[in-house]
């Protein structure tokens, strides 16, 4: 290929061609867990509104919010794979150690995701609790109290979740293919790669659901029971522990678990199958 394409295309092109691939799986792999286990994050999202499971919706309506969900889904988990792989195949090349590797370019593509995920994710959890009725109300409404800026409150609150979510997720799932690649004497299958993405997942779920928690009531724009609004990531921690409890910061630990276990074994499946293409 190098010949035919002249000299130093030939890798010019087969790095373009993974980008491409790193594109396209990680947009395939988002969309089939988003989709596939939305009622569940919408019974997460009721569970840590400041409302309270029932009078956010409980069990009524749990496809909410899925169109802007499902919209966000493809260009945000593609905007994360795109340079996670690419960082991640320098660094390996400069020497660097794969977990750290992996840590470094996951913190890369959680600030590059959240761009588009934070929008998309601000309608979707305002329509999961009925805020408003549909997609464009809910960003009209959004846009007429808070203006463009409105639809990315609670990025760098979103940011402080996905940084340490993906610092424990990626090493552990690295590491864990890794394990058994040198177990088995060959490279993981998409299924043993979508194992691991599951263990790692549900570890760095549960670890972090005090930040979700955050994350949800700065993006639902609540305020605490003695009308303090909830701004930045350690003020709502601190306010919901001294109102509400330590436990209260727990809240959701379940669905939120159970979510990202299952999306995990999706989402790393869909995209190790993509790649093995």
């Amino acid at each position: 290929n190098a010949e035919y394409m002249g000299e130093g295309k030939g890798a010019e092109g087969f790095c373009m061609c993974e980008e491409i691939m790193s594109l396209l799986s990680g947009a395939t792999a988002g969309l089939c867990v988003d989709v596939c286990l939305f009622p569940i994050d919408t019974i997460k999202t009721r569970m840590q509104s400041s409302m309270g499971f029932w009078k956010a919706g409980g069990f009524w309506g749990v496809y909410k919010g899925l169109g802007p969900a499902a919209i966000g889904s493809a260009p945000g988990a593609a905007l994360f794979f795109l340079p996670y792989e690419s960082i991640k195949d320098r660094a390996k090349a400069n020497g660097v150690d794969t977990r750290l590797a992996a840590v470094t370019a996951a913190i890369a593509g959680e600030i590059s995701a959240c761009i588009v995920r934070v929008p998309t994710e601000n309608i979707k959890q305002k329509m999961q609790v009925g805020m408003h009725s549909g997609m464009s109300a809910t960003a009209r409404a959004i846009y007429s109290s808070e203006g463009v800026l409105g639809f990315w409150r609670g990025y760098f609150t979103m940011v402080a979740r996905e940084v340490p979510f993906s610092i424990i997720q990626f090493p552990v799932w690295e590491s864990l293919k890794h394990r058994w690649s040198t177990i088995v004497g060959r490279e993981c299958s998409p299924l043993e790669g979508a194992i691991c993405g599951a263990i790692s997942g549900g570890i760095a779920a549960s670890v972090t659901t005090p930040l979700d928690v955050a994350k949800t009531r700065i993006m639902l724009g609540e305020t605490t029971k003695h009308g303090q609004q909830y701004k930045s990531t350690l003020q709502t921690v601190k306010a919901i522990a001294t109102h509400e409890g330590p436990a209260a910061l727990f809240r959701g630990v379940v669905p939120r678990t159970l979510f990202i276990t299952f999306g995990g074994f999706i989402f790393f499946g869909a995209y190790e199958a993509s790649r093995s293409q």
